[in-house]
């Protein structure tokens, strides 16, 4: 078996290295495409691909290393890429146009860019654990638990993981949403211990996330009813920044601390009080994260999405010139491309990140520096780690820090209402939303979403006083 994932890896890794761009040198000035640059990128992926489903459709069967085509047997991956690129480069640049409009179709900023029927035809059986030795209801119920987790390095083949993901969640009976690009994996699942730690076992064991280890994946408490169902997408970035990872990679990051090496640095932050005014300990998330749980004395920005963070930093780099900065997320993904934009500004003296985010932190330091709730994208909005509630009730302005869902029809704002107020009638975001869910009556639905206050008076690229 080991042999023959290596095999498969070894004709991937060729096929990624070969410079496709040459492949239409044979053809024909007219008949090869022209794209603006924006979309070049993007047909040398579709070519990449289709010539290495080409490729694949050549692997004989009877030996663990060959390729049958037009009635020779080629016996190294060098010469059988090197007949198809002379050979069948019509055949290829089709194949390739087919996919290329699949990229197209489905280039949307937070849709997934390629939904493909080759799931069909790739087997990915190799890599999902033989659950024979488990009684089936243990993968169903007992005791659940949720994982959190990421892994930054280069896919050869992302739509293989792609399918390779979906199968294996469907296999294991969890929920969940897993996000797979060029640049690597993130993903958050929900079942029983027993599935989530077959999944575990599944990672670690498959070739492509050998540097994974067990400590990369956060657990908490949960299962698979905190998600509503399985998402498994191909992504541009597998956090959405909205910056280009070949421009920005996360190769640049930051210097990672560990959960102890970073609460000794707040420590001392903290113990300077306000005479510190060369460090800043910077919170990556949402305002609506950040207002139920943070560290002490960090700067929080006002943003609603991780793709606004560039635009804040670039509105504020005065903030941070020549200021040592300390950054944390909730798992530490954010951190990574956060950071990596953070120092291609070129004025902070010091770029720090909090290794495994808060999730990690607070294993080790539950009444440490975080306090309150931990925001997470799922069902349960949050997960507590100490008793401390450092947000109000949007209506009364009591301690409370549950989130629901603002109730007017398409709105998606989370909305803080303590019990006696939602008891009152107050359970919408704001009061102009109040008044909708009141008039809303049996009539249709409002046609565009989150239309409010709350984002009315919310600047999209907020500024903080320097």
């Amino acid at each position: 078996m080991s042999a023959d994932i290596n095999a498969t890896l070894q004709n991937i890794t060729a096929f990624c290295e070969l410079d496709v761009e040459n492949l239409t040198q044979h053809t024909v000035k007219q008949t090869k495409p022209t794209f603006s640059a924006s979309l070049r990128k993007q047909y040398t992926y579709a070519k990449r691909w289709a010539f290495s489903t080409y490729v694949a459709s050549k692997k004989t069967t009877d030996r663990p290393s060959g390729w049958h085509c037009c009635g020779q047997i080629f016996e190294d991956s060098g010469s059988v890429h090197k007949h198809v690129s002379s050979t069948h480069e019509a055949e290829v640049l089709k194949h390739a146009d087919a996919i290329l409009q699949l990229i197209l179709s489905g280039a949307e900023d937070e849709s997934p860019t390629l939904e493909s029927s080759r799931e069909e035809l790739v087997d990915v059986s190799r890599w999902i654990p033989d659950t024979a030795h488990v009684d089936e209801e243990h993968l169903v119920k007992g005791e659940g638990e949720v994982l959190l987790f990421y892994c930054y390095t280069q896919l050869p083949d992302p739509q293989l993981v792609c399918t390779w993901q979906k199968a294996l969640c469907q296999k294991l009976h969890l929920t969940g949403k897993v996000r797979v690009a060029v640049e690597g994996i993130n993903g958050t699942v929900g079942g029983t211990k027993v599935a989530t730690g077959l999944y575990v076992q599944a990672m670690l064991s498959h070739p492509i996330f050998r540097t994974m280890i067990l400590e990369d994946f956060k657990r908490s408490d949960g299962g698979a009813d905190c998600f509503t169902g399985l998402k498994v997408g191909l992504y541009k970035e597998i956090v959405p920044m909205g910056v280009d990872p070949d421009t920005l990679s996360f190769r640049q990051a930051g210097v990672h601390l560990e959960p102890e090496e970073f609460h000794r640095e707040v420590e001392i932050l903290l113990t300077k009080g306000d005479s510190c005014n060369d460090t800043i300990l910077l919170d990556c998330r949402n305002f609506y994260e950040s207002k139920i749980g943070q560290f002490s004395k960090c700067l929080a920005p006002d943003i609603r999405k991780f793709s606004y963070f560039p635009d804040y930093v670039d509105k504020n780099l005065e903030l941070f010139r020549d200021k040592k900065v300390l950054m944390y997320c909730t798992g530490g993904i954010r951190c990574e491309r956060g950071s990596a934009y953070l120092l291609s500004k070129d004025v902070c003296k010091e770029v720090y990140q909090l290794k495994g985010g808060i999730h990690k932190y607070l294993d080790h330091y539950p009444d440490g520096f975080y306090r309150g709730k931990l925001f997470v994208f799922d069902e349960r909005y949050a997960i507590s780690f100490n008793s401390d509630i450092i947000s109000d009730c949007r209506y009364c302005g009591s301690p409370w820090d549950e989130y629901q869902l603002c109730s007017t029809r398409l709105c998606c704002q989370l909305v803080l209402s303590c019990p006696s107020c939602r008891h009152r009638g107050h359970t919408a975001c704001c009061p102009t939303c109040q008044r909708k869910d009141g008039a809303s009556g049996g009539g249709p639905p409002p046609t565009l979403k989150e239309e409010c206050e709350c984002t009315d008076t919310r600047p999209r690229i907020p500024q903080d006083a320097l």
